[in-house]
């Protein structure tokens, strides 16, 4: 086929391979291909941009690639000193026989639940009220006051939560007492522990997870805004008919990836909130990690439990693209 190509005058060429480039769509031709030195040009050329991204690469690396080879190790017996012994899914059946397992399981998927899905709405709505303040100075100083709690630590707001909610002298139960209501102890109650930190939640990250959704208004054409008011639309129907159907996509492919941390509840916030008053209805997958592999040394049974977050979280990713994808014809990729 080689020689036939190179004999043939250069407009029959492209018809003879029209039948080959419709069976092979991404066929690229050998003489538009980059080569090798090309690439190494490219990239000494690109070299500063890739020096700025080296330690984001080496993070991922050390902290993402290199654990999972340690997950062989949910299907061995760890020893200090001398070879693993390989015992199957011996901590597998140990997981889902213990009976704690389905309280600490059905505990995390609540808590997840209400931050990753009653929670979700309010940061599409958060950067839609945004785009509607009129006033530019005011907007901006909106955003830094709703910016600034995601820069602190889990340890700082549970100690400003924890002060505020208490039962003697927090701000909360003050009020309260202005209207003669009686005071509430939060932090020990296990009715509301969960609301507490689904709010502290919302307080820490409703600005800066609405970044994303505010980017994506700013983005909208302003020729489309000028249609609809010539047309008579008032804000309420710019917001249903513009602005919404341009977050679709974003809100799409947020959702989708959170759904792959689903079960990744918040260690640091669960950790620095809970207490033994409320452990029961707090207790997650990732403190019980912490208590059996940290403090109680068992590396195999928690690297079990580990593995089956990760499987867990690929499949819904996994799942929840695919369904997307068949609904609405947008996913993640």
């Amino acid at each position: 086929m080689g020689l036939r190509e190179e004999r043939m005058p250069p407009k029959e060429k492209q018809n003879f391979l029209q039948p080959w480039r419709r069976l092979h769509p991404n066929f690229v031709p050998k003489s538009n291909r980059p080569n090798l030195r090309q690439m190494w040009k490219q990239l000494y050329a690109d070299r500063m941009l890739y020096i700025i991204l080296l330690p984001t690469i080496l993070y991922f690396l050390i902290f993402r690639l290199w654990p999972i080879l340690g997950m062989r190790l949910a299907f061995y017996e760890y020893k200090a000193r001398g070879p693993w012994t390989f015992v199957g899914l011996k901590y597998f059946k140990m997981i889902f026989r213990t009976s704690a397992f389905t309280d600490i399981l059905s505990n995390t998927m609540i808590i997840s639940f209400m931050k990753f899905i009653l929670l979700f709405p309010f940061f599409v709505l958060f950067a839609i009220l945004l785009n509607e303040l009129r006033v530019v100075g005011f907007r901006k100083y909106v955003q830094i006051i709703s910016y600034m709690p995601h820069f602190l630590s889990w340890v700082v707001i549970a100690g400003i939560w924890i002060a505020a909610l208490s039962p003697s002298t927090g701000s909360v139960n003050q009020i309260l007492g202005i209207f003669n209501l009686p005071s509430i102890d939060f932090m020990t109650d296990k009715s509301k522990i969960r609301w507490i930190l689904m709010l502290s939640e919302a307080w820490r990250s409703i600005g800066w997870d609405s970044i994303f959704y505010f980017t994506a208004i700013l983005g909208i054409p302003s020729d489309l805004y000028e249609a609809a008011e010539i047309d008579g639309a008032n804000r309420m129907s710019i917001i249903r008919y513009i602005i919404l159907p341009a977050l679709i996509t974003p809100m799409v492919t947020v959702f989708i990836l959170n759904l792959g941390f689903f079960l990744n509840a918040g260690f640091d916030q669960v950790l620095n909130f809970s207490n033994d008053a409320v452990l029961s209805a707090v207790d997650i997958l990732d403190t019980y990690i912490y208590r059996i592999g940290i403090q109680n040394a068992q590396y195999s049974l928690s690297t079990a439990v580990s593995l089956i977050k990760g499987v867990v979280g690929v499949f819904l990713v996994l799942a929840t693209h695919l369904i997307s994808k068949k609904i609405t014809g947008k996913g993640v990729w």
